[in-house]
């Protein structure tokens, strides 16, 4: 598919939305929207800032944040590298060819985080896979982690919480920021940021990056690339416009070219190397032999722009209205050994709001929004189940819902705050209203103690096929078991999220604190993509209200002993269920009342445990940072629990209660930084353990000892550990301040 008809939007989109105003501790609002003023933060937050990590007593949503001095911690190329420290956030690769990654929140996909762009919803349907590899995260300001549900200002696609991304603003003093880095697996990362101030009224920032590998790399022996060779280009431009009367106008546009080649890479008889090319395949091997060898090649180009318009009603600005709109196009054409997906989707989202106040106490927000995607589907698979197969998807899809919403904030003092959200959403695809509760708690009972509590109900319209892309590195038939589903359906995934945290703050100047919390979600209706109830097969069916749930438990503590020493510690266990239908052996059948038994969700961490030390010396000319994790077992996917295949991994799975689990396993960080006046020198390395996931290609072996990529076995999607192993870095970043 090709774009079209899409630059001219850029031009002439200027329309609605923004997220909500929430109160802060001294009971003004924070702007959300970021209409108004720079901020430090945009979720009513808990904020971990520079080298200290704090919790702020203030603040009512149980929110992590990354700053920019955060970011700077390791290499940090890109959003998907952002999250090593972190213990609420664990990010793992799809499959083992594309290099798709993906994040996990409370112990479920990151499909079911939203995923902001201040405040603006993005990374949805076409756009999730590698979106987390799209924001460089040297154009990152801050990231805002919050856990569970929150405002129902954005819509409540969030089931799980929402990660909010703040930019490098138009009105920086910095003219020119350039970031530089190179690894030693010839990956090369090109960053540069410029914001430039014209008048008092007209701003603007400019963002571009370039990045890619410089060769192909096997070093695990198994025939296929470790990572995918990729090239990426993305530009940014971002604008402000304020007006002396209080009128502020920011719009932008974002432009994204991303190639990737991954799979086998073969030699010919003179010993050069070949990697996949979809029109000509590997065209230097007979035709008998060609079905045996896989690659993907993958193409996605996309282009987004937005505008959001916020004027004061009053000279205090206690009551406003905000207008945003957002549109994106997203053109992806993805060939996976003999199957191609060639997909592209149009989304629209659009919101109103007004916002008040009774008095100093009580304030308001209400409005209006809807958010509309379009998609345009073709699949051709081909599989081997015996006989060559065909299965065949094309056509377009429209989901969409619009509804009404209002937020209400008490606050009382110090001591207590409530905020209470209800939306009302239309759902084209069912025909029906959802109703949406929420509700956010924060009580001080002592000055050192704050005690949180949240919950309400999460909506989100499935993309069964890109939510789950790992499906297309396989050999495996897609298959619905249940009359009247198919793989292709997107189905209203319903689920209620509850949460609870305290917060002990010490006494004294060591600024230390220790933090407990706890989530529940719970499903009523869920995509369920099971590789385990027919062999050699993926099934794909709804929950239809059968038991699925997940339990998170999280500690945090941190303390600085001594000036510029920080030592900050997390841990996080996870109990994740779900009802799965009782495996089968026989094909054809309609499960639409087969037997469901509970069992432990695959391809989840059970825990991780976080240790980051930071040392900087005095004005922060030397900076130490050093971070190591523990990662817990998952359970694997049944048929991954073979004596051979655990005996071929080396030590790295165990049996237990005839399943397959993968061990405990460490990761090792550090960075070191010097700075100078300008220009910052840094060099660091990745997984200094040196661990990584053994036998990432499943399957038969071929007659040339690698994985037989025809065999309907074969499956590159299992993947629980690190694909890389160490990994060493140097970079520079170079700052130019603004003077007068």
């Amino acid at each position: 598919m090709k774009i079209k008809h899409i630059v001219v939007l850029c031009a002439c989109l200027f329309g609605l939305d923004a997220a909500a105003q929430v109160v802060g501790v001294d009971g003004k609002q924070i702007d959300t929207t970021n209409i108004y003023g720079e901020r430090s933060d945009s979720l009513n937050a808990t904020v971990f800032v520079s080298r200290q990590s704090t919790l702020p007593k203030g603040k009512d949503i149980r929110t992590e944040v990354i700053t920019a001095a955060g970011l700077c911690k390791m290499a940090c190329c890109n959003l998907a590298e952002s999250f090593e420290n972190s213990a609420s956030v664990t990010v793992g690769y799809s499959d083992a060819v594309t290099g798709a990654r993906q994040i996990r929140l409370l112990g479920l996909s990151g499909t079911y985080t939203q995923m902001l762009d201040e405040n603006r919803p993005v990374m949805r349907g076409l756009h999730a896979p590698f979106g987390l590899s799209y924001v460089p995260g040297q154009w990152l300001e801050s990231i805002q982690i919050a856990k569970g549900v929150s405002s129902v200002i954005n819509g409540v696609e969030g089931m799980t919480g929402q990660i909010n991304m703040e930019h490098r603003k138009p009105t920086d003093e910095k003219p020119l920021f350039i970031n530089v880095a190179a690894m030693n697996d010839t990956k090369l990362d090109f960053n540069i940021a410029s914001s430039l101030q014209f008048n008092d009224s007209w701003s603007t920032v400019l963002l571009g990056h370039v990045s890619g590998n410089l060769m192909a790399m096997d070093m695990n022996k198994d025939g296929f690339m470790d990572d995918p060779k990729m090239l990426q280009f993305n530009f940014s431009n971002r604008w402000l416009y304020f007006d002396p009367d209080g009128l502020q106008v920011r719009f932008g546009v974002r432009a994204i070219r991303d190639s990737r080649i991954g799979g086998q890479m073969l030699e010919d008889e003179k010993g050069e190397k070949h990697i996949f090319d979809h029109n000509h395949e590997y065209d230097f091997i007979n035709e008998s032999s060609a079905s045996n060898v896989w690659g993907s090649n993958i193409l996605n180009r996309s282009i987004d722009t937005y505008v959001k318009v916020g004027y004061p009603l009053d000279e205090d600005g206690c009551t406003s209205i905000a207008l945003v709109a957002d549109y994106n196009y997203q053109d992806s054409d993805m060939y996976f050994g003999k199957t191609s997906y060639l997909g592209g989707q149009h989304s629209g989202f659009l919101n109103l709001l007004y916002q008040g106040e009774i008095n100093e106490d009580n304030k308001f927000t209400v409005g209006l929004s809807g958010m509309a995607d379009l998609y345009d589907e073709s699949l051709a698979r081909y599989v081997f189940t015996g006989s060559k197969s065909k299965f065949e998807h094309n056509g377009k899809t429209s989901l969409a819902n619009a509804g009404a919403f209002g937020e209400y904030t008490f606050h009382s003092g110090d001591v207590f705050s409530a905020i209470m959200g209800l939306r009302a959403d239309w759902y084209n695809a069912i025909g029906k209203v959802k109703v949406s509760p929420r509700l956010t708690l924060k009580y001080t009972p002592h000055k050192s103690i704050v005690l949180r509590a949240n919950g309400g109900r999460g909506l989100r319209y499935s993309t069964p096929l890109i939510d789950n892309i790992g499906v297309f590195s396989t050999g495996k038939p897609f298959y619905a078991p249940v009359k009247g589903e198919s793989f292709t359906d997107h189905i209203l995934e319903d689920a209620w999220t509850l949460g609870a945290n305290g917060t002990y703050y010490f006494p004294g100047d060591l600024g230390a604190y220790i933090s407990f919390d706890y989530f529940h979600t719970m499903f009523n209706q869920q995509m369920i993509v099971d590789y385990e109830f027919m062999p050699n097969t993926i099934s794909f069916y709804a929950s239809n209200g059968s038991k699925s749930f997940t339990d998170n438990y999280q500690a945090d503590f941190s303390i600085e002993p001594f000036r510029g020493f920080t030592v900050t510690t997390t841990f996080r266990y996870t109990n994740a269920m779900m009802s799965l239908l009782t495996p089968v052996a026989v094909d054809g059948i309609d499960a639409s009342h087969s037997a469901l038994r509970m069992i432990e969700k695959p391809m989840t961490s059970r825990f991780k445990g976080v240790l980051n030390l930071q040392y900087a010396t005095n004005l922060n000319k030397w900076i130490f940072d050093f971070t190591a994790s523990a990662n817990g077992p998952s359970r694997l996917y049944d048929f991954m629990a073979t004596q051979d295949w655990v005996n071929a991994s080396e030590g790295q799975l165990y049996l237990k209660d005839s399943h397959a689990y993968s061990k405990t396993y460490p990761l090792l960080y550090c960075q070191v930084t010097r700075r100078f006046k300008g220009i910052d020198i840094y060099v660091g390395g990745e997984n200094l353990t040196n661990f990584t996931q053994k036998n990432v290609i499943f399957g038969d072996k071929a007659s040339n000892g690698f994985v037989n990529a025809s065999a309907q076995n074969f499956d590159a999607s299992c993947i629980w550990g690190p694909l890389m192993g160490v990994k060493l870095y140097a970079g520079l970043r170079l700052t130019i301040w603004k003077t007068e």
